[in-house]
């Protein structure tokens, strides 16, 4: 859907809520698309050890000889 600017300052709800459900929702001026309105993604609050046991190393990945081939192939 595409809107112009006077448009959308009198309808701003029913576009924020077109956008919230998924519509392709565009204000325009003089008939030139300038913003697109979106929806923000929530805040995905982060827990402490959500990865623990599911993310393996091999025991030598902090060796030396890794640690050499690596600067080796970056050239350190």
């Amino acid at each position: 859907m595409q809107t112009n600017m006077h448009e959308a300052k009198t309808k701003l709800s029913k576009l924020v809520d077109a956008a919230i459900s998924g519509e392709k929702v565009i204000i325009a001026k003089a008939g030139k698309p300038l913003v697109q309105l979106v929806p923000c993604k929530p805040n995905v609050e982060r827990v402490f050890g959500a990865l623990k046991g599911k993310i393996k190393m091999s025991g030598d990945f902090n060796s030396q000889s890794t640690n050499d081939e690596i600067s080796d192939l970056f050239g350190i």
